[in-house]
């Protein structure tokens, strides 16, 4: 079993402390009880389903599925999610005299799904089109990892980075922003630049870090597992793990996890993830960023939000309220969603993020020519 710690926080220097404490919202747990273990909860029901249904009919049956058949399958979840390269012209038709915002998950977006975590790396090409994504639009990246570590995997200073599922903010003050969010700091990154860090899980740190090594002691012997800690959170992945220990990882979690009424668990792709009881998500990310750049309340302002995960469904459920943006999900599988998209991977995002581009320019172009 691998565990991988990602808690320093070199770009970090506070200049004022947070004026309130964090907000919580109270979640009902399960009372004890005979059935009340992985099975009566749902929650190994929940891992399989992050297989993709046409590998797991597969894997269950010892069959061979037809490609057709998955691909007609994906073409008719498609007429309810159209591919957002196909109805391209109908997103920036709408988008016209307005101010996009682009927010973008990592893992399974940016990046490849792999077998480690630690070698989910972006493409050359793919840090490129971001790039110059950035010099268009404000833009973000709202991941489950480590705000550090996806700076590190991302290393690009022009974006504004959330990590631990939006626990963990790093974004530009803007003259335009209100500077009195509880949780939000002042403070300065790597190039001396003063910006906003927000982060109210903070006073969770200790807890985290306790049952992060618990996780390890616990889930220590079984083959493939690894344990991260997030810094907010915590995650167990089970990708390469027997399906056959997938009962005995999960159970062990439940255990560790009823000793602690104020975290609470979610399911990703292959992974299990500890997370603090607070009323904060992605989708509060995406609100609490646009604020910060100046955007929030304002009609002429289009966010996007594109990713892969349940995780990302707070947001696609933000940006898709009022009609006020669009939300992408990345999947070559059929699933159901809060977006309004679809992209079928990674190379539909890049593809995505240059057509943006392109027209961006080929708009200024044509303002320039109408003066």
């Amino acid at each position: 079993m691998e565990l991988k710690s990602n808690h320093a926080s070199p770009v970090l220097n506070p200049l004022n402390k947070p004026r309130l404490p964090a907000k919580y919202v109270t979640i009902p747990r399960k009372k004890p009880g005979k059935l009340d273990d992985v099975l009566s909860n749902g929650w190994l029901d929940a891992m399989r389903s992050s297989s993709p249904p046409c590998k797991k009919f597969i894997m269950h049956v010892n069959v061979e599925v037809p490609s057709d058949d998955c691909d007609n399958a994906y073409s008719s979840w498609m007429l309810k999610y159209p591919s957002a390269l196909k109805s391209f012209d109908h997103i920036t038709k709408n988008a016209k005299n307005k101010k996009i915002a682009i927010f973008l998950d990592y893992d399974g977006t940016l990046s490849p799904i792999v077998d480690d975590p630690d070698r989910a790396f972006m493409s050359s090409a793919m840090r490129s089109a971001v790039r110059n994504v950035a010099k268009y639009f404000p833009t973000a990246i709202i991941s489950g990892r480590s705000r550090d570590k996806v700076y590190e995997l991302v290393g690009l200073t022009e974006l504004s980075y959330a990590g631990s599922h939006g626990m963990d903010i790093f974004s530009p003050v803007s003259d335009l922003a209100s500077d009195e969010h509880p949780n939000c700091i002042k403070s300065t990154d790597q190039q001396g630049k003063v910006v906003n860090l927000f982060q109210p899980a903070r006073e969770f740190i200790p807890m985290i870090d306790e049952v992060f090594r618990t996780l390890v002691e616990n889930t220590n012997g079984i083959k493939g597992a690894k344990v991260e800690n997030h810094k907010f959170c915590a995650s167990v992945h089970y990708r390469n793990v027997d399906e056959k220990s997938w009962p005995t990882i999960a159970q062990r979690v439940h255990d560790i996890l009823k000793g602690y009424p104020r975290l609470r668990l979610t399911h990703g792709r292959k992974v299990l993830e500890i997370r603090p009881v607070i009323d904060w998500n992605k989708g509060k990310a995406v609100e609490f960023l646009l604020e910060s750049l100046g955007l929030s309340d304002r009609e002429d302002v289009l966010p996007i939000y594109i990713g892969d995960d349940k995780t990302d469904e707070d947001a696609f459920k933000v940006v898709r309220e009022g009609n006020r943006g669009y939300g992408i999900l990345v999947s070559s599988v059929p699933k159901e969603s809060n977006a309004f998209y679809s992209l079928r991977g990674t190379s539909e995002v890049k593809k995505f993020l240059k057509t943006l581009v392109k027209w961006k320019k080929q708009l200024e172009v044509a303002d320039r020519h109408s003066k």
